[in-house]
Order: structure tokens, then C-alpha cells, then sequence
């Protein structure tokens, strides 16, 4: 069994997701990142930048930190949605939404959502480099059904998460058909719908 530590956030969903899409069993231990759970020294021994989400796979007693690094292993150990012909492409999707679409993201969600009027230097930096993100995946969803080619892959479930937070953007996700297109397939998965609510508050996910 799979144990998951999280926190319902983006980065959290990611592994809702997959492990909903790989139809594992798995157990749910929430972090409250908001009181500073992820900082207690029992946490820090699983995450060593006390950072969710962790799984522990206690088949195997393993645990993984780090999202991009626990996709990978969820896809090599049910041998899904990372296949070896595609997976050059998809490593270079992931690397970008862990290193790139995710952390501007994340800032303009810092500046824009949660501390609107502090700094217009950072909410105006946030929101030009969000827009392009959102502009580049689109371009890209132009010529691809997924991120990484024809088939869905760990690339979009690291990815999507981020999209699904498009309300706090304010900049319209509507406006990016291939893009949009490529949201919504994925936000009518079965696997998805679950994952994006595991934490079972009745969250919706947002049209766009």
C-alpha cells in the first residue's frame, strides 16, 4: 500500500491523481502546511526540505520525496503513462512544468492571489511570465493531443494541476483553445475528478 503525505495543493494533486489513474490503494496522511506540520522533525526525516508531497510504499518500505520524482516511480512501478518510446520527450515536459511552469506559477500566486498590492514589480512579473506559459502550452497543444505526443502521460498529470488553479490567474483560460481543449479532456477523467478532490471536500474542478 501507498501512503500519501499531503497537503491539497497543486503539487499534492499530482499524486491524488496518479495514484487514482494507477488505481492503487492508498492511505491518506494530511499535512497541515498552513500550522507548519511540514517542519516537525518526524516530517523532515521523510522530506529533508520540508516539502509535501512524500509517499512511503510500504510493500517495499520506501519512501519518495519530491512530486516529479514520485510520478516517476508510480509510472515505472505500475508501468504506466511513461513509455519508453515517448519517454525522452515526456522527461522533458516534466522537467519543465518541476522547474519552470510550476515555480512561476506558483509565484504569481504568491503575488497576485495572496498578496495582492505589496509589490507591483512581482505581481506584474508574474502575471507577464504566466500569460506566456499559458501562450507556450498552448502553441505546443496546437500540434500535440498531450505534452509529450499522442498518448497522456505523467507530463500532464504534473501539469494540469497548475492550469486547474486558472481562476486565481486572471488571465483566462478560455482564451487558449488548445490549451482549454487539452484541460478539459483531462479534468473529465474519472481518475482525475477523484484525485483533484481526495482530500473529499466536494471540490468541483473549475471550467474554464
Amino acid at each position: 500500500m501507498i501512503e500519501l503525505f499531503s497537503a491539497d495543493t497543486p503539487n499534492g494533486k499530482k499524486i491524488s491523481i496518479m495514484l487514482e489513474e494507477i488505481s492503487y490503494e492508498y492511505k491518506l496522511t494530511k499535512i497541515d502546511i498552513s500550522s507548519g506540520e511540514q517542519f516537525k522533525p518526524e516530517f523532515i526525516k521523510i522530506s529533508p526540505f520540508s516539502k509535501i508531497p512524500v509517499i512511503k510504499d510500504h510493500d517495499v518500505n520506501e519512501t519518495v520525496f519530491e512530486s516529479g520524482a514520485i510520478l516517476i516511480y508510480l509510472a515505472e512501478k505500475s508501468k504506466k503513462f511513461y513509455d519508453k518510446e515517448d519517454r525522452l520527450k515526456i522527461n522533458q515536459w516534466l522537467m519543465a512544468q518541476i522547474g519552470y511552469i510550476g515555480p512561476m506559477i506558483g509565484q504569481h500566486h504568491q503575488f497576485h492571489h495572496y498578496n495582492p498590492g505589496k509589490s507591483n514589480f512581482g505581481e506584474e512579473r508574474y502575471f507577464k511570465i504566466t500569460k506566456k506559459i499559458y501562450q507556450d502550452l498552448d502553441d505546443r497543444l496546437a500540434n500535440s493531443k498531450y505534452l509529450a505526443g499522442k498518448k497522456y502521460s505523467i507530463a500532464d498529470i504534473a501539469t494540469w494541476p497548475w492550469i486547474a488553479r486558472h481562476e486565481w490567474h486572471d488571465i483566462g483560460l478560455k482564451k487558449y483553445k488548445n490549451l482549454s481543449r487539452w484541460y478539459l479532456d483531462i479534468a473529465n477523467r474519472e481518475a482525475v475528478i477523484k484525485g483533484y478532490d481526495f482530500f473529499k471536500k466536494g471540490l468541483v474542478i473549475p471550467k474554464p
